[in-house]
């Protein structure tokens, strides 16, 4: 196992670990640009999100350069994935929330082939048991 920096949740500056109506609330104007334009709003001391493609498509340059064959498990957090894979898809990344659902504990695979990212499965929750996928994906 080898943790990369790039992968990390997105940080949130000073939202971190506050409930979603608790920032509305304290930081309303923040939190309404955060929410219409996330690819280059972040909250005080947080991240756009295309600082998170920038750092975890790093992450994946990485694997593809030094393991160019095989297969490679990468697992990160919902948010930083769907910016991932909207990064690779071609996606605004500031529609990550718009674009791409994410449940918990689900499963993509991209083979990163020679011609781009050829995408097999996203967002799979198969190998759960029948109540956890119907848990919401929020």
């Amino acid at each position: 196992m080898q943790l990369r920096d790039g992968l990390r949740e997105v940080m949130y500056g000073r939202w971190e670990g506050m409930h979603p109506t608790a920032v509305d609330r304290e930081h309303h104007d923040e939190y309404v640009a955060w929410l219409t334009d996330p690819a280059w709003y972040a909250p005080v001391g947080g991240e756009r999100a295309v600082d998170i493609a920038r750092r975890s498509a790093q992450v994946l340059d990485e694997i593809e350069h030094t393991h160019s064959t095989g297969h490679i498990l990468v697992v990160s957090h919902k948010a930083t994935i769907r910016i991932m894979l909207c990064t690779l898809l071609g996606i605004d990344v500031g529609r990550y929330r718009d674009r791409m659902d994410m449940p918990v504990a689900a499963v993509s695979v991209v083979e990163l082939a020679k011609r781009g990212p050829l995408f097999h499965t996203i967002a799979d929750r198969s190998h759960l048991s029948d109540a956890l996928r119907s848990l919401p994906s929020t």
